[in-house]
């Protein structure tokens, strides 16, 4: 699946950890002060064709047992969000550099043969452009970033709590600004039951990480 990946990543990030191709993640969650459920396992498919860069960086910092054991952060009624490490840090410190590791706005649009990096769709000017992963389904899955910094996602993720038909493609304000790389696909119902303070017990890779290339937590441990 790897040697047929359709496009090349831009040089500035092809040793960056890559997931080419699908991988399916189960994230397994401690729910609290809920008597109808006491843990919930979300099945997460991840998407490399679309979002490589994306992807990769969210199944290493997975690999690095990154989110296990991290709290619900948000839960608001409009997104589920975690990722926020202790400490003053806001993402992923990469041991190798001491420094937050972060990764570029990745939006692949229909149409086009390779995503595009660094720009939103509005400051492309595109203003119709239909992303290829859309905020169109209940758990939709993508990274947070700081508002007025597009290269700024680190390890923050979030999943969408509404319906498509509350948030028709590219008429809301996600699509094409913030990079999507996954959808739940099993009990993407009970993310709305997810309170601040919830656990992470663990986020595990089920299939697909072969399509992971230049792993980092291979070589930092």
């Amino acid at each position: 699946m790897v040697d047929g990946f359709p496009y090349e990543v831009p040089e500035e990030y092809q040793n960056m950890p890559l997931l080419k191709g699908r991988a399916t993640v189960d994230m397994k969650v401690k729910v609290k002060d809920n008597p109808n459920l006491e843990e919930c396992v979300f099945r997460i498919v991840l998407d490399g064709y679309n979002a490589p860069v994306t992807a990769g960086n969210f199944i290493d910092l997975v690999e690095r047992h990154f989110y296990d054991g991290m709290d619900i952060q948000r839960a608001d009624g409009f997104v589920v969000q975690t990722g926020d490490p202790e400490g003053p840090a806001e993402g992923f410190i990469d041991p190798s550099t001491e420094k937050t590791r972060t990764i570029p706005l990745e939006i692949m649009v229909v149409g086009e043969k390779a995503p595009f990096y660094g720009e939103t769709l509005e400051d492309l000017g595109l203003y119709k452009a239909q992303t290829r992963l859309p905020f169109n389904a209940f758990g939709t899955m993508a990274m947070a970033r700081e508002e007025f910094e597009n290269n700024s996602a680190s390890s923050q993720v979030f999943w969408l709590l509404k319906e498509s038909e509350l948030t028709p493609s590219n008429a809301n304000i996600l699509d094409g600004r913030y990079a999507v790389f996954g959808y739940v696909t099993e009990n993407e119902d009970f993310l709305a039951d997810l309170k601040v303070g919830d656990v992470i017990e663990s986020i595990q890779v089920v299939s697909g990480l072969d399509n992971l290339v230049n792993p980092s937590y291979k070589i930092a441990g």
